[in-house]
């Protein structure tokens, strides 16, 4: 079967009424992986939503609350799993071949009835921030990305994160040193210059799980391509934003991304 396609659909209980939930099986190379799915209820034609969690394993899953807010914004939001999680076949690979995990779960947007797949966002939270580039790189049908607090080098997560070394060691086969080409594959700022679409980025000044500096590496690669960017610093915050400006920020991004639709410059 060809990778994106659905294979199970299971109804999720939602918290909201006006926004339905399922679990989804979608085929990755032979694998099949999980995510969840979330749609308006009513009838219409919306932009997608590809939501590329942070973390690994049971860090930093994919959080209902987080999902049916986003789809509450007027998106049918595809949120996977990654390989090996919550039933999924295989095993996650931090940002290595389960980057297709990513891409194949666009596939499952542009084949939902009711998404318009001329207009589908791309984005990532964290771990998440590499995943989205990724899927950027890859496919030329992104209408926008937005990375939050996201991770852009791997070798600056190693350098940073000395809780992640024993993990990053076990899964990518050993320290940037000494496996250096196994770190810039799993590392899209070489790529950036693949990305053909708006790109928003979103960080807290004083993150310490993911340092800012990934933030400005990334804008100074797509400063030098004059590439149309936008970046929304903030001083007073880290990693997780309080809850009020959070949802402040989650309007304005997605925001942000309707108005890179084609619908809005049509």
């Amino acid at each position: 079967m060809l990778n994106g396609t659905v294979v199970s659909k299971q109804r999720f209980p939602s918290p909201n009424p006006h926004v339905l939930l399922h679990i989804v099986e979608y085929m990755v190379d032979g694998l099949r992986v999980k995510g969840l799915l979330a749609e308006p209820v009513a009838n219409g034609r919306y932009d997608g939503f590809l939501y590329l969690r942070g973390g690994i394993k049971s860090v930093g899953m994919v959080r209902v609350g987080r999902i049916v807010q986003f789809a509450s914004e007027g998106f049918v939001v595809m949120a996977p799993f990654y390989r090996g999680n919550q039933g999924g076949e295989g095993n996650e690979d931090f940002a290595g071949e389960d980057r297709y995990d990513a891409l194949s779960a666009l596939g499952v947007l542009e084949q939902h009835s009711k998404v318009d797949k001329d207009n589908i966002h791309v984005f990532g939270f964290s771990r998440g921030g590499v995943m989205a580039l990724f899927v950027a790189e890859l496919s030329d049908t992104v209408r926008s990305l937005v990375l939050w607090g996201g991770v852009t080098d791997m070798v600056l997560t190693y350098n940073e994160r000395k809780d992640l070394r024993r993990m990053m060691k076990r899964v990518i086969g050993g320290s940037p040193n000494k496996v250096p080409e196994a770190y810039k594959w799993r590392t899209p700022l070489y790529e950036v210059n693949q990305i053909s679409c708006p790109v928003l980025l979103i960080h807290g000044v004083h993150d310490e799980n993911v340092s800012v500096q990934h933030a400005y590496k990334l804008e100074e690669e797509l400063k030098k391509l004059n590439h149309t960017y936008e970046a929304w610093y903030f001083e007073g915050f880290t990693h997780y934003f309080p809850p009020r400006e959070n949802r402040r920020i989650v309007h304005s991004l997605t925001s942000w991304m309707k108005k890179h639709s084609s619908l809005s410059q049509v």
